[in-house]
């Protein structure tokens, strides 16, 4: 992980943290604000497989208290169907288990889009193993990754 992150010219730290039952309850531990803790949602395009312009797969950065807004994303990518994956075919697809998953380190190096409101901050997500934060600026992050930055989420 901090190799991957070391080549893009990230600057990461990752910190090792309890479990936690909530979105509240990992903010609090963690000293942050419910939205200071991005979730990565790897998601499946409806060209997978097909041969599609698509790619099979992509990254949505999401800030915790919001969901993905699907038809927002499926009209910023251009496709008719997006969906998260199964559980083996996320693992597949990206080297983590959900609940893990970032973009730093993937096995394979889906496009990245991040919602506009990460966008200025200092953010934790998952780290690529369970019990373990990754704290990195998001502006690095959507900056090393070439992300597209937009409005691709809804409050929960």
């Amino acid at each position: 992980m901090k190799h991957a992150a070391a080549a893009r010219g990230l600057e990461i730290e990752i910190r090792e943290r309890p479990h936690a039952r909530s979105l509240h309850e990992a903010a609090a531990l963690l000293g942050l604000q419910p939205s200071d803790i991005v979730k990565t949602l790897v998601v499946k395009t409806s060209s997978s497989g097909s041969g599609g312009q698509a790619p099979d797969y992509l990254f949505a950065l999401v800030p915790g208290g919001r969901a993905i807004s699907w038809p927002k994303l499926r009209r910023l990518v251009g496709v008719n169907k997006l969906r998260l994956p199964e559980p083996d075919l996320a693992l597949a697809a990206t080297g983590y288990e959900r609940g893990t998953i970032v973009p730093i380190g993937s096995s394979h190096d889906w496009p990245v889009y991040a919602d506009e409101t990460i966008v200025g901050r200092r953010i934790a997500m998952g780290a690529g193993t369970h019990g373990h934060s990754l704290f990195v600026d998001a502006d690095d992050l959507i900056r090393a990754y070439g992300a597209t930055v937009a409005d691709i989420s809804v409050p929960e």
